[in-house]
C-alpha cells in the first residue's frame, strides 16, 4: 500500500513561480508485523527510479590502478554519486561488478546503495582514511571516532541492497584486537566522559593507541532504514548497528565475521524494527539488543523497542538473542520466533546486565526455535561486568527491573544446563515463563534459580541426562 508524503507546507507560497512536476513525492510500502504486542507498521521507502553510478563519478576498479590511488578516487566518487542522488531527489548509487576499494562510505537522506551481485566494496586497513572522527556509540557510550565503514547520521529513507558484498581488509584492524593498557585507558576516559556529561564533541576518542575499532555499518538517529540481500565478509568491531533509529528491515543478509566483538546485528535505543530471513556467523553474539550504558543512556532516555526477529539462522555465535548488558534506556517488546541455530552457542537466549545499569527489561519473548549444542538455552545474570569490573567505579547503584519473560516451543540437542537463573535479591527477577523446552541431551545440570519471583515451567524435558546434577 503505497502512502505519499504531504507537500501542501512546502507548495504554499511558491505555487507561482514552481509547479507540482518540479517536486518528488516520497512515497511509502508499509509492513505490518505480527507481534505479541501492538507493533507499528513499518514504511519502507519507494526510491525514485534515478541511479548514478560510481563510475560515472571518477571510481576505479582494482587493478586499474594502485590500490591506493583507487581508494582515494572511490571514496570521492561515492561521495560525489551520493551528493547527486540526494540533490536529484533520491534514487540508487550504483556499483557495479569489480572489486571497488575505499574508504568510508557516508549516507545521504533518500539515497540507496545499491551493490551490483558480482560487486565487491573492499574498505581500507588504514586509520587515517577513517578520519575525521565522526559521531557514534561505542559498547554504550557516544563519542567522536573513527568513521564506520558505512555511516549514516541523521539521515532518512536510506538503503544498501543487492547482492553483492562488503568486506574491510583486516590487516591493521586485526591487530587492534587485543586490550592493552592505552586501550583501557580510553575506555576509562570514555565511561568518565559519560558520568559527568560531557558534550559529545568534546569527547575525541580516534587518538594515539586508544584503538576504539570503527563498526562496520553504523546508522546513527536515523529513519526509515532498509537492509536487503546482501553479503558482508569481516568487521573490525560491530558489525551492523542501528543506534537511535526509528523504523526499518533488515532482511535477506548473509553475515559472516569471526573477529573480536563480532556481533551480527546491535538493535540500540532503537525502535519498529523488523529482522528476517538473515544468516549470521559471528565471533560474538548474533542478534543483540542494546540501549546504552549508564549516564549516557539515562541522559538520552530513548528505550529500544518493538522488535521482531523471525525466520532467521545462526551457524555460530556466542548467544542466538541477547538483551544487554547495555540497557540503561530500557528494553521492551522483543519478539523472536521460528528462527534456528546451526552449531553452537554459549547461551541460547541470555539476559544480562549488572547494578550499575537499571532501567528495564521487559516483555520478550523466544518461540518455535530449534538448536544444536550450547551451555544453557536460557539465562539471566544481574552481574555482568566484563573487564569494566575493576576499571572504573561504581558510581551509582541502579538495579535493573526484569520481568514478563517467555520461552515457548524449543528444541534442543545438547545443552550443559537447560536454564540458570541469577537475579539480583534487592529486585528479583519476575514472571519468567519458560513452556515446552526440550533438550535431547543434558551434560551437567537441569536448573538453577536464584532471586526469582513467579518462575512457570510447563513440559520441560529431557531425554538423557550424561553427567552427575551440580548444584
Amino acid at each position: 500500500m503505497k502512502r505519499p508524503k504531504t507537500l501542501m507546507s512546502l507548495l504554499l507560497g511558491v505555487a507561482s513561480v514552481m509547479t507540482l512536476s518540479s517536486f518528488t513525492v516520497a512515497e511509502y510500502d508499509s509492513i505490518k508485523v505480527a507481534a505479541p504486542f501492538p507493533m507499528p507498521a513499518i514504511a519502507i521507502y519507494d526510491f525514485p527510479h534515478n541511479d548514478f553510478s560510481i563510475a560515472d563519478y571518477g571510481a576505479k576498479k582494482q587493478g586499474t590502478d594502485t590500490d591506493e590511488n583507487c581508494t582515494t578516487a572511490n571514496t570521492e566518487a561515492f561521495k560525489r554519486a551520493m551528493q547527486a542522488c540526494n540533490e536529484a531527489g533520491g534514487g540508487r548509487v550504483v556499483v557495479p561488478d569489480g572489486v571497488w576499494p575505499c574508504g568510508p562510505i557516508h549516507f545521504k537522506s533518500n539515497c540507496e546503495l545499491h551493490l551490483s551481485d558480482g560487486a565487491t566494496v573492499l574498505f581500507s586497513s588504514d586509520p587515517e582514511r577513517f578520519l575525521p572522527a565522526v559521531e557514534v556509540s561505542w559498547e554504550g557510550l557516544e563519542c567522536m571516532n573513527y568513521s564506520p565503514m558505512v555511516y549514516a547520521y541523521q539521515c532518512e529513507n536510506i538503503a544498501i541492497t543487492g547482492g553483492g558484498k562488503l568486506t574491510p581488509d583486516m590487516t591493521t584492524w586485526k591487530t587492534w584486537f587485543s586490550r592493552p593498557k592505552p586501550h583501557l585507558e580510553a575506555l576509562k576516559q570514555l565511561y568518565d566522559w559519560g558520568y559527568r556529561g560531557t558534550p559529545v564533541a568534546q569527547r575525541q576518542a580516534a587518538v594515539g593507541q586508544n584503538h576504539l575499532r570503527p563498526h562496520m555499518i553504523h546508522f546513527n538517529q536515523c529513519r526509515n532504514v532498509l537492509l536487503d540481500g546482501f553479503k558482508i565478509r569481516n568487521s573490525p568491531f560491530w558489525t551492523i548497528h542501528m543506534y537511535r533509529c526509528e523504523g526499518g528491515v533488515v532482511r535477506n543478509l548473509d553475515v559472516y565475521a569471526h573477529g573480536h566483538n563480532n556481533d551480527g546485528i546491535d538493535i540500540e535505543m532503537t525502535r519498529n524494527f523488523l529482522i528476517e530471513d538473515c544468516v549470521f556467523d559471528q565471533g560474538d553474539d548474533g542478534v543483540v539488543i542494546k540501549s546504552g550504558r549508564n549516564h549516557d543512556a539515562w541522559r538520552i532516555g530513548r528505550p529500544t523497542e518493538n522488535i521482531v526477529v523471525r525466520n532467521c539462522r545462526v551457524r555460530n555465535a556466542h548467544g542466538l538473542l541477547v538483551v544487554g548488558s547495555e540497557i540503561s534506556g530500557g528494553i521492551r517488546n522483543v519478539y523472536m520466533h521460528d528462527c534456528s541455530m546451526d552449531d553452537k552457542v554459549i547461551t541460547l537466549f541470555y539476559l544480562k546486565t549488572n547494578h550499575r545499569r537499571g532501567a528495564f527489561i521487559e516483555n520478550i519473548y523466544m518461540e518455535r526455535v530449534s538448536a544444536n549444542r550450547m551451555q544453557r538455552a536460557f539465562a539471566v545474570d544481574t552481574d555482568v561486568l566484563y573487564q569494566w569490573k575493576d576499571l572504573v567505579p561504581t558510581y551509582k547503584d541502579s538495579i535493573t527491573a526484569i520481568r514478563n519473560i517467555f520461552m515457548r516451543d524449543v528444541r534442543c540437542h545438547e545443552a550443559d544446563g537447560i536454564y540458570e537463573i541469577n537475579g539480583d535479591k534487592r529486585l528479583p527477577v519476575k514472571n519468567v515463563n519458560i513452556e515446552n523446552l526440550e533438550v535431547d541431551t543434558v551434560r551437567k545440570y537441569t536448573t538453577r534459580a536464584a532471586n526469582v519471583e513467579g518462575l512457570n515451567t510447563k513440559n520441560i524435558k529431557w531425554k538423557a541426562f550424561a553427567g552427575k546434577e551440580d548444584k
